[in-house]
């Protein structure tokens, strides 16, 4: 039998939707045709695409079984086969079997183990759709546009094949960004056009104009469309206030009012309208409510230490962190994900909604905060989607209810605080007993924990019922019911436009910002110069070093900093882990076996000592310069930012500074050499070295972590101000204080 891409049967409705199917029965009616979705076989309100999406939800949960409604509760990792795993994924299941169809499409691999979200089992892909009625998965596999459209048709093909048809709703992390391939953060890149990073993005919009992202977010809907990816795990509407977290880089920077600004343009754009999702749209997860930016000293809640969201700052949280969710909400995103983390009520100043009310910093992860989800996010903001969990709630990042078992959790989650989907192992057996207590005398002989009750810790069949129609909704307003089939070739050529391509490359220069310039640039290719670039690992360095110097083919290149007019550095520091936390506080400065303090199990610094490197060889900047001023030569840096870098080791040795933000390198060289004048701002403001973030005993931040970076210098103490009242910005040689939204 020919793969699923080659049997799809198309049929089109005069003023409606097109009907596309592989073995589904299909029927006319009225002259239209319709698709059998729900196995009756007659024009039910689930089959008549007539009727509005919540009306088709809502019947369809009333002929779906318990079984098939609670395997739609849970959404975790899916491979492709022809993609083996990479990274930290490859760790995990290096043991899995592979096996694979006659066509090489679905991974028919089976897995059992542990995973950093929880003992994790994997069946095969039919398996998965077929006997668990599973639909959610979040495809991880960096694969081309036509094997992607292959793969997914062949799953909904197979969904087909079930007595009840839901199509597969595959979630993805953004892919339309360039950087680091990082497993739970960027698991794909460079397939589809490609910008910068998010960072990026706004450091061209600050610097340019808003359409920008009108052009990013268009791209996005139609490649993804065209792949069969209908929902994405993006954007991340956090405002980054602590420069130590590690997820700054996927931020859109420190401002509430770009935030909210980019939050209402690149929503409409993906989904397709401003009301919501449309048939030629992309769902949108905003992501992480109310604000992971709020860290304490940086430590993030992947682990223990980083479990809580401190609000230091009287009024910070609806001062700074839920404006740009709100904006959101009122651009349509259908679904919001909250954070693993949990309000600190103990070292935290009093927070108020956005009805002016004090705020119940109930001790729970905001995936279990009802405060929080019902009464703000539903409540207060109207939020109307569906609310999908960060991976991992259930088991390993169970912050607040540690006390709980994984079934009560579940229960926790979907029945108190209203959550839809949970994201990190398809618990279906453990749901099931979470549903099955709700109708046994289960808690007659087992205690209820200390500070619930039964009706929170269970699923009945109001709550399920109540998150499977938000998510079906959604999939009957993508279309995928009637036409979840796409065309391999068609995905290639949509994903080849050279106009998308082309943006993406201006995008690119845009968001080059220049920080100095002694009147070195632009540099003549007539000059003779040495370039190198600069990593944390040095076997990645010589390789992006190699790839400089061939982008420089045109120059003349030395070998010798000793005979260059001008020395190109290209600096990319990396810090920490992404799921564990370092010996102390993430490390900023631009370093080399750097002694620093460890910290205790309170996040308190101790006397012990550690050393840090954020980038290998960064003692040799200083040679390198010193040997190209030595006669009359020119130091161009450019420093790569994922996180809010002290660049005084670096500044104080350069003619010439750039900032880039997974920025191509052939865009900053454009700035360099004249061929484009710089115009990105500065989303983030820098800090000036390690005084500004200095813990005391007590694990307090002398710039508190919960305020952005423009407004750190209201609570900093007088004694680190300058003349000009400005304590936490890093100043350089010529006066310039590197703060958001500055750019020369």
């Amino acid at each position: 039998m020919p793969k699923a891409s080659t049997r799809i049967k198309t049929y089109r409705n005069a003023n409606g939707p097109v009907v596309s199917t592989v073995d589904r029965r299909v029927f006319e009616q009225d002259g239209l045709t319709f698709k059998d979705i729900d196995g009756s076989g007659t024009l039910s309100a689930v089959n008549d695409w007539r009727n509005t999406p919540a009306e088709r939800a809502a019947a369809y949960v009333k002929v779906l079984s318990v079984k098939e409604k609670i395997a739609q509760l849970f959404i975790s990792d899916w491979r492709m086969a022809k993609y083996p795993m990479t990274g930290p994924m490859a760790a995990m299941y290096k043991d899995m079997e592979r096996k694979t169809d006659a066509y090489g499409i679905l991974d028919e691999g089976e897995f059992r183990g542990k995973t950093i979200f929880g003992e994790q089992h994997l069946p095969s892909t039919t398996t998965l759709l077929k006997e668990w009625f599973n639909r959610h998965v979040i495809l991880r596999a960096n694969a081309t546009p036509a094997d992607m459209a292959d793969w997914m048709n062949e799953a909904h093909a197979v969904c087909e094949q079930c007595e009840h048809f839901i199509p597969v709703a595959a979630a993805s992390n953004s892919r339309n960004e360039n950087g680091e391939l990082v497993f739970g953060m960027n698991d794909a890149g460079g397939v589809l056009a490609t910008w910068p990073g998010t960072l990026g993005i706004a450091a061209a919009v600050k610097g340019c104009r808003i359409d920008l992202v009108d052009k990013f977010a268009a791209t996005v809907r139609r490649e993804w469309n065209a792949c069969g990816l209908r929902k994405g795990y993006m954007y991340m509407a956090d405002t980054m206030t602590d420069p130590r977290w590690q997820r700054t880089y996927g931020t859109f920077g420190e401002d509430p009012a770009l935030i909210s600004e980019i939050m209402t343009h690149i929503i409409p754009g993906i989904q397709g309208s401003a009301q919501g999702v449309t048939a030629d749209g992309v769902a949108v997860t905003t992501k992480h409510f109310p604000g992971g930016g709020a860290r304490e000293n940086g430590f993030d809640p992947h682990y223990a230490a980083g479990q809580w969201n401190v609000y230091a700052t009287p009024g910070s949280l609806e001062t700074y962190h839920l404006p740009p969710f709100a904006a959101a909400v009122k651009a349509g995103t259908a679904s919001v994900m909250p954070y693993y983390s949990k309000p600190a009520a103990a070292k935290s100043e009093p927070q108020h909604d956005l009805q002016g009310n004090v705020i119940e910093m109930e001790p729970y992860g905001f995936a279990y905060n009802r405060y929080f989800i019902d009464t703000m996010l539903r409540g207060q903001m109207g939020f109307t989607g569906y609310i999908n969990s960060d991976t991992g709630i259930a088991h390993n990042m169970a912050w607040g209810v540690e006390m709980l078992d994984v079934p009560e959790r579940i229960g926790f989650a979907v029945n108190h605080a209203g959550v839809d989907i949970i994201s990190g192992l398809f618990d279906n057996d453990a749901g099931q007993q979470a549903y099955d207590r709700a109708h046994t005398d289960y808690y007659d002989t087992h205690p209820i924990p200390q500070g619930f009750t039964k009706d929170q810790l269970v699923l009945t069949d109001e709550a399920l019922d109540r998150a499977v129609t938000r998510t079906l909704t959604e999939l009957f307003a993508l279309g995928m019911f009637e036409d979840p089939f796409r065309d391999p070739e068609g995905a290639e050529r949509v994903v080849a436009d050279p106009a998308d391509r082309a943006a993406a490359a201006e995008a690119h220069r845009r968001s080059v910002v220049l920080l100095k310039n002694d009147g070195t640039l632009p540099l003549s290719s007539g000059m003779k110069i040495y370039a190198e670039a600069f990593l944390k690992n040095p076997e990645q360095a010589k390789a992006a070093t190699q790839a400089l110097r061939a982008e420089l083919a045109d120059c003349t290149l030395v070998d010798d900093p000793a005979e260059a007019d001008a020395a190109l550095l290209f600096v990319s520091p990396s810090s920490g882990e992404y799921f564990n936390a370092t010996p102390g506080y993430l490390e900023l400065d631009i370093c080399e076996n750097k002694t620093v303090h460890n910290v205790d199990a309170e996040g308190r610094p101790t006397a012990e000592t550690h050393t840090e490197t954020t980038l290998s060889g960064a003692g040799r900047l200083a040679e390198i310069a010193a040997a190209v001023h030595a006669h009359g030569g020119k130091v161009i840096s450019n420093i790569n930012f994922t996180m809010a870098w002290q660049v005084g080791n670096v500044e104080r040795l350069s003619d010439v500074l750039l900032a880039g933000f997974d920025t191509y390198r052939d865009a900053t060289l454009d700035v360099i050499f004249g061929r484009f004048v710089p115009t990105g701002k500065l989303p983030i403001t820098l800090p000036r070295g390690d005084e500004v973030l200095a813990v005391n005993e007590a694990g307090i931040c002398v710039s508190p972590n919960d305020v952005p970076g423009f407004a750190k210098d209201r609570y900093m103490p007088d004694a680190l101000k300058d003349e000009n009242g400005k304590a936490y910005a890093y100043r350089d040689a010529a006066g310039h204080y590197y703060e958001y939204g500055f750019g020369l």
